[in-house]
């Protein structure tokens, strides 16, 4: 909240995005906050004591209040073709938009929801507050397009329905077996990363 208060009485939008925003609406604690903002990190650093400016493909600053790290991103636009590799795999991600082109890029429906705090309001451009309602988690866009473009979401996808106990939606859930062998393109690091958030969110077996 202090984080976002600052960002607003400097003039820009900034809203809890994602994950916190999907774990309250289930009556799940979010494990931590996100933020995303108008602002550029160039410009959203200044505002903080202890902020860093942290990324190379997706630049974002990370805000340290009390023992508490805030990841504060930028609205993102859609990428140009140049962005990719051949596989459709995206190299980088850091060309800005506006707050309905973010909620677009985003992976799924449940993840794309902002919550205002200071007015108590949450913006949905993509529907995610009917896919909780229903249980339901579902790609935004094209589901082979959107894998290709970060093939990490495939297993992401299997984590989250596990972790939240929702189904995946037939569409979102189709092209995976065709396109698991995408997995072996993503930089070992991430696929570490994520392998991790997988086996030890306490949801192993179902994942």
């Amino acid at each position: 909240n202090q984080v976002i208060r600052r960002l607003q009485e400097a003039g820009f939008k900034a809203f809890v995005v994602g994950g916190a925003v999907r774990d309250l609406l289930l009556g799940i604690p979010p494990k931590d906050f996100d933020v995303a903002t108008d602002a550029e990190p160039e410009a959203v650093k200044p505002l903080f004591r202890r902020a860093y400016l942290i990324g190379r493909r997706f630049r974002l600053v990370h805000v340290h209040v009390g023992a508490e790290t805030i990841e504060v991103s930028t609205f993102r636009a859609p990428q140009g073709d140049d962005a990719a590799d051949e596989h459709g795999r995206l190299l980088t991600d850091n060309v800005y938009g506006t707050q309905g082109q973010d909620a677009a890029r985003r992976d799924f429906t449940i993840n794309a929801l902002y919550f205002d705090p200071t007015t108590e309001t949450i913006w949905d451009y993509v529907g995610g507050v009917a896919d909780i309602r229903a249980r339901r988690l579902k790609l935004i866009g094209p589901p082979t397009t959107r894998y290709r473009e970060d093939p990490v979401r495939m297993l992401r996808a299997v984590r989250l329905a596990a972790k939240l106990g929702i189904g995946i939606d037939a569409k979102t859930a189709a092209p995976i077996p065709k396109l698991a062998p995408l997995i072996g393109n993503v930089p070992p690091a991430r696929l570490f990363d994520e392998m991790q958030k997988l086996l030890l969110s306490g949801h192993a077996a179902e994942s």
